[in-house]
């Protein structure tokens, strides 16, 4: 049996390239061509220049990205491998893809080790063509993507870096096999955690000369469609259901099914219409986040996209064929829509925002655990942006106090939070 889920792990996460489209184009040279004094590791920040210099420390000593490939030799990594057949976690492709930089073996430098995780490169790009010249003073940031490094300051193209792994792709996924193996489940708001990365960039003049500057409500919003866009695109693909008797269930809400039997979680308004209590439903925490944002940005679209989504739940319950269709259906709505995220916001506009978001906590249209943290999560991601999080500190410490356990999350509780948060907001 165990032959049988390593080989269809396996099927499922075959990639012909671990690292995004754009990042494994060149070869990786490997953290330690970054790491000298006279380049990225700089014990403390070099005064007078465009960057710190001090880039690689950063990265060893507070980066979790750095642990990526270290935590694959913990106790716990060891007893998942086992789980799944595999002979290693540090050797098993389906975790060296997304806990290292996984690239294939023609596309390392000599200098470069899988044991040193997520690196400079699985972000930044291959710098075989740009590590000589990207310092120096002639050199422009288009000079350098030209080269092969990875345009992360731009919206989009780092919501889909960040997203091969904080969610999944048609060739790497976390699947239920993986989670039930002990994997912990996967979420991920990119603004969120784009702020709490330790930074090892500053945003000034001189970065917004060279790059651009990336607002808050746009890299937020960003986040939302391309994850919604992911998933509903994985929906279409062998990755959903490849023909065995169950589809993939790690496309469905987890908590719809493991949550203690004496809470019960399920109502009408969360599940949608034609849905039965005990019914796994697809995941459309994303999708409850853009209804948000059409309520209040296009209030006249709410209705049809609340329509396909409980489409897709519904879906859901069918067959293939069937969340194909309504896949399809709801990601033609999503692009339509791709243009709200390049659009100008005032702060009149994103506190707007904020307040459509909390108001549907209050009304538990977001009491779905994925849901409530997406909102907790967008909350704060705003407030950021206001420049008034520390005023509103209180509430969003409640708000997370409501869903800082998922086992012990009631919907009933965090629609009062919410609640209470409304008059903060």
């Amino acid at each position: 049996m165990k032959s049988i889920v390593v080989a269809l792990l396996i099927v499922a996460s075959s990639p012909t390239l671990a690292a995004e489209p754009g990042v494994a184009d060149y070869k990786h040279l490997g953290v330690a061509s970054c790491a000298t004094s006279v380049c990225h590791g700089k014990l403390a920040p070099a005064p007078g220049k465009h960057v710190a210099l001090n880039e690689y420390q950063t990265w060893t000593r507070e980066d979790r990205h750095a642990q990526a490939y270290r935590t694959l030799e913990l106790a716990e990594s060891k007893r998942i491998a086992a789980n799944l057949g595999l002979p290693s976690a540090t050797t098993a492709k389906i975790c060296l893809d997304c806990h290292a930089d996984n690239i294939p073996s023609d596309k390392r430098g000599p200098k470069f080790q899988v044991s040193d995780g997520i690196g400079c490169e699985a972000c930044h790009g291959g710098s075989e063509k740009w590590i000589e010249s990207h310092a120096a003073e002639s050199v422009t940031h288009k000079d350098n993507v030209a080269r092969g490094m990875y345009p992360s300051e731009q919206p989009l193209k780092r919501a889909q870096l960040c997203l091969g792994c904080h969610l999944g792709t048609k060739d790497r996924f976390a699947t239920h096999a993986i989670m039930g193996a002990g994997h912990p489940r996967l979420s991920f708001e990119l603004e969120a955690y784009t702020a709490n990365q330790p930074a090892h960039y500053v945003v000034d003049a001189d970065y917004d000369q060279r790059k651009g500057r990336i607002e808050g409500m746009n890299l937020w919003l960003t986040g939302q469609i391309e994850s919604s866009r992911r998933m509903l695109t994985l929906l279409q693909t062998d990755m959903f259901s490849s023909g065995s008797m169950f589809p993939e269930l790690a496309f469905y809400d987890c908590h719809s099914c493991h949550h203690p039997m004496d809470k019960i979680r399920w109502n009408a308004l969360r599940a949608g219409a034609g849905i039965k209590p005990g019914t796994v439903r697809l995941q459309t925490q994303n999708l409850i986040v853009l209804q948000a944002v059409t309520e209040t940005f296009e209030p006249a679209a709410l209705t049809e996209l609340v329509g396909l989504t409980n489409g897709l739940i519904r879906a859901g319950q069918r067959d293939r064929a069937t969340v194909t269709s309504a896949a399809k259906a709801l990601l033609d709505w999503v692009e339509k829509r791709d243009a709200l995220t390049r659009r100008q916001f005032s702060a009149a506009d994103v506190n707007a925002m904020r307040k459509t978001l909390v108001k549907y906590g209050a009304t538990d249209k977001a009491g779905d655990y994925a849901a409530a943290e997406q909102i907790v999560l967008g909350l704060e991601s705003l407030s950021y942006s206001l420049g008034d999080r520390d005023k509103k500190k209180a509430a969003l410490d409640a708000l997370y106090n409501a869903v800082k356990n998922d086992t012990a999350f009631s919907p009933q509780q965090f629609a009062s939070a919410a609640a209470n948060a409304q008059r903060a907001f």
